[in-house]
């Protein structure tokens, strides 16, 4: 049994990264029988996101949330370019089942079927059997619906007006969790290599979450770690989609009404987990059956907007907005300075996925005070307009402090004494290296921690050799709260033979 959230009688807001949300107790009122229907101008693809109809043909009751809101689809007002069924489309996976499920959806008129298996659709019988049935019900819709969408395998890419939805399945049978091979953990890194990065969302579409997202293991009811997730292959199946920019991974199974845990950012993964649109659900604000989203896809932005699919109502105060980073390159016109006493103020360019350099008009920069010293320095970079909601950027620049010069060395029996010109300004001290070698390969260094000092001794060295000297200034610094030195250029290096 899951474990059921006791919602409070108040009003909650949260905020995470680049989502905001107000969560609000059921009480609310929302406006009866609103056709699905765009946004607005600017939607470039919309799709319905459905978690869990769980089609059963023992728990008839569930089939009439998922028939009403298939109603609700084929009622809607604008172009549904795809249907997403994220898992557990049926409850054991017998052909009635499939059978009826088809029968509801079929003709809702969205023009394709993008479907994941759960643990449901393949936990009974031998896992062929299972593959067969979820392949042939995924290739009966989408021929109905005219799609070019034909799959072979439990795991699959399709794009949907240029737009990449990647779908997981399971390799093995499993009874809760999933089996995610190696080869098909590549297969996602390719397909992802091959089309994030490009100021686009990438759809991920996996039954189970990811480890502690979503509230889990306690959503689950549990204590176990990989309880409701999708389990042995979590981390890395995480550590894969971190890689990438503006990936969105849709997941269902667990039942979990709008509210708190609908949706988590992590890392640079947009994690929405979908209530179940047949199932009961629990642990939201908001829990009543037939639930999903209408996404749509915007230039800067994907809005998943809440919706009572049973009822026909669009629950905006658990809408979703994640906004996209589109900033494909930035640069600073200098990154290192040499102490003068003067600010510094590097400029900064920022390029999009096109190459164009974006205008100023659209970002804010903020400099760090001071900007004189020796030391670290962070830039915030902040959007707006056209890019509103693009995430923060920050860019750092170092001042070194002014070099030195060595002035002269004096060779003495298996040492040498180097003199230079005192940098006491804005300096900590300094270091000499010295080496056999003219390209210093293999030098060692001597720190002096003082400014004031001028000359150093170096002893236990190789009589007769020739060794080649430079030296640089230091400071010592604080950055990110640790204890920091920042160099100097090395000076012009000179050579002396050391006495037998």
């Amino acid at each position: 049994m899951k474990k059921t959230f006791k919602r409070l009688g108040i009003t909650f807001a949260c905020a995470v990264m680049t989502f905001t949300c107000i969560l609000s107790p059921v009480g609310s009122a929302f406006a009866a029988g609103s056709p699905i229907k765009t946004s607005g101008s600017g939607v470039k693809m919309t799709f319905a996101a459905w978690g869990d109809p769980q089609v059963s043909t023992a728990l008839t009751s569930r089939e009439k949330y998922v028939k009403a809101s298939a109603e609700d689809l084929k009622s809607s007002q604008s172009k549904i370019d795809a249907l997403v069924l994220a898992g557990d489309i049926t409850e054991n996976a017998n052909q009635k089942e499939y059978d009826a499920i088809y029968s509801d959806i079929v003709n809702t008129g969205v023009s394709n079927f993008i479907t994941a298996t759960g643990n449901h659709d393949i936990r009974l019988g031998k896992y062929e059997n299972a593959k067969s049935k979820f392949v042939t019900f995924t290739n009966k819709l989408n021929s109905a619906a005219g799609s070019s969408l034909k799959i072979s395998s439990m795991h699959y890419s399709y794009s949907v007006k240029g737009y990449k939805f990647i779908v997981l399945g399971s390799d093995e049978t499993q009874l809760e969790e999933a089996t995610i091979s190696k080869t098909q953990l590549n297969w996602l890194d390719s397909q992802l290599k091959s089309s994030a990065n490009k100021g686009k969302p990438v759809f991920v579409i996996m039954h189970q979450p990811l480890k502690n997202t979503h509230g889990l293991p306690n959503t689950w009811g549990s204590s176990d770690k990989n309880a409701g997730t999708v389990g042995a292959q979590s981390d890395k199946i995480k550590s894969i989609l971190n890689k990438y920019k503006n990936v969105v991974l849709i997941t269902g199974h667990l039942h979990t009404g709008f509210g708190k845990y609908s949706y988590q950012k992590v890392g640079n993964i947009h994690c929405v987990n979908l209530p179940s649109v047949g199932v009961d659900n629990s642990d939201g604000y908001y829990n009543e059956n037939g639930l999903g989203y209408m996404v749509e896809v915007l230039g800067n932005r994907v809005v998943f907007r809440a919706r009572n699919f049973n009822k026909g109502e669009y629950v905006s105060d658990y809408d979703i907005t994640i906004y996209l980073d589109r900033v494909k390159s930035s640069s600073l016109s200098a990154t290192s300075y040499t102490y003068n006493g003067k600010a510094k103020t590097p400029s900064v360019a920022l390029y999009d996925y096109s190459g164009n350099k974006i205008s100023p008009s659209n970002y804010t920069v903020t400099y760090p005070s001071g900007r004189k010293n020796v030391g670290s320095y962070k830039i915030k970079i902040t959007f707006k307009n056209a890019y509103k909601g693009n995430p923060t950027l920050y860019k750092t620049f170092t001042i070194k402090p002014k070099g030195t010069t060595v002035s002269s060395i004096k060779a003495g029996s298996k040492k040498f004494t180097v003199k230079w010109k005192k940098q006491a300004t804005q300096t900590t001290g300094y270091q000499i290296q010295y080496s056999t070698s003219s390209k210093f390969t293999g030098a060692k260094a001597v720190t002096i921690s003082k400014n004031g000092t001028t000359s150093k001794t170096v002893s236990k060295l190789k009589g007769g050799k020739k060794y080649y000297v430079r030296i640089r200034t230091y400071k010592t610094v604080k950055v990110n709260g640790k204890s920091t030195k920042i160099y100097s250029a090395w000076s012009k290096s000179k050579a002396v033979t050391v006495k037998k």
